[in-house]
């Protein structure tokens, strides 16, 4: 078997890439080609997947699925994504990576958290054809010793998608903050990963730069983490922000004033 993985993967698909002891081949983030490539040399394999994160959480970027069902349907491999960063807002709907791209039906398989957009604070989930979620109850490890969710865990979580599934209120109002948020640090002058999901890097390069620009944003009243390697590759480090609907607009234009002030305070 084989599993072929974007470089910029989470850290748990490339830990349950090593448990499941399958072969590994790395392709290039978002490259196509290199990812046919990547398929073509695991042709002998039994079993191929692809797996990807549909939204990068150190980025932003979004997978770019479409190409990458293509790809599997060409070479007759298994698509799974780890939905964490979209379910609930990405999408018309909120349905996630595989609503945003229109390919619902053509992934395999999709996991994702019960503690983010959802609401639960913890928990996961693993959807995918019936045949596959019965091989994992009886042979995925990590599901089969781990305890239950927690009652008020599942309750936050079917609350959580019962306001999804009744208005996209929230997932609008996402969207135009983060329209805002990305248009307004752009015009100060940071710089960011281009995009249009809600994780926003704003990019800094230097790790010990972006601990202290983490710092004064804090004295400011603004709290921002700066992440550097090896959570992100070497010369890469940056200040990850994260948009929410509970943000009001007075709420970003503050934020975005106290970036520039910082930029401005630490060049």
């Amino acid at each position: 078997d084989a599993v072929i993985s974007d470089e910029l993967n989470h850290a748990s698909i490339i830990d349950g890439i090593r448990l499941c002891k399958a072969q590994r081949f790395r392709y290039k983030h978002n490259e196509m080609a290199d990812l046919e490539a990547k398929l073509r040399e695991a042709k002998d394999a039994k079993v191929k997947l692809i797996a990807t994160d549909g939204c990068f959480s150190m980025d932003g970027t979004i997978a770019d699925l479409r190409a990458i069902s293509d790809l599997a349907d060409k070479y007759g491999a298994l698509v799974m994504i780890d939905d964490a960063h979209a379910t609930g807002f990405l999408g018309k709907n909120g349905r996630g990576t595989h609503e945003y791209r229109n390919v619902i039906g053509r992934i395999d398989i999709i996991t994702g958290t019960l503690g983010k957009a959802l609401g639960g604070a913890s928990g996961g989930f693993t959807s995918a054809r019936q045949h596959i979620v019965e091989l994992l109850r009886q042979r995925s490890r990590p599901y089969l010793f781990s305890n239950s969710v927690a009652p008020h865990i599942v309750a936050a979580t079917i609350k959580g998608l019962e306001l999804l599934s009744s208005s996209t209120e929230l997932r609008d109002k996402l969207e135009d903050n983060t329209k805002y948020f990305r248009a307004a640090l752009t015009e100060r002058g940071l710089t960011i990963k281009p995009g249009v999901h809600p994780i926003v890097p704003i990019m800094i390069g230097d790790a010990g730069k972006s601990q202290r620009f983490a710092a004064r944003m804090l004295e400011k009243g603004v709290y921002v983490i700066g992440f550097f390697y090896p959570v992100v590759p070497h010369g890469t480090a940056r200040v990850r922000t994260q948009v929410s609907a509970a943000h009001s607009r007075e709420d970003l234009e503050f934020a975005v004033n106290a970036f520039a002030e910082t930029n401005e305070e630490l060049k």
